[in-house]
């Protein structure tokens, strides 16, 4: 029995590394496994970041995947929150009845829901915002090396 709150939780709190998906559909998810490369490729822009300073073009464009797959994972603990019991059940827990146990949503699962939301939300917002300032201060240093 696949238990909706848990899954919820881990897609909020371990989603970057894939545990949501090991947890609903085996160490064989493919996507699972690809989870943690955009995490690690945006830890280490954020590692560059702090070596070579935030003029460093790759480390902008690193960061950004490490809020992006955040900002997903927090969507997917959202929908698994949200998701009704009867489709829960039917989707994770086929053999069980439509109304077992294991799809009902109880506060710890309303609790994952709104803090993926919180965070969620933010983290998506200062990942754009991030990349837009990255982007338009380097189309302005452009801009400027082409007038002189």
């Amino acid at each position: 029995m696949k238990n909706k709150t848990l899954a919820a939780w881990l897609a909020f709190l371990g989603g970057p590394l894939g545990l949501h998906r090991f947890y609903l559909k085996g160490l064989g998810d493919v996507p699972g496994w690809l989870l943690p490369i955009p995490t690690a490729l945006g830890l280490y822009g954020i590692e560059r970041a702090r070596l070579h300073g935030l003029d460093d073009g790759l480390s902008w464009l690193l960061i950004p995947l490490l809020g992006f797959t955040i900002a997903g994972c927090a969507l997917v603990a959202i929908v698994y929150g949200l998701m009704a019991p009867e489709k829960w059940n039917a989707r994770f827990n086929p053999a069980a009845a439509t109304d077992a146990p294991a799809g009902h949503t109880g506060w710890l699962t309303i609790g994952a829901v709104a803090l993926a939301l919180l965070i969620g939300a933010t983290v998506l917002m200062a990942s754009i915002a991030f990349s837009f300032q990255r982007y338009f201060e380097h189309q302005v240093e452009l801009g400027r090396q082409i007038s002189q």
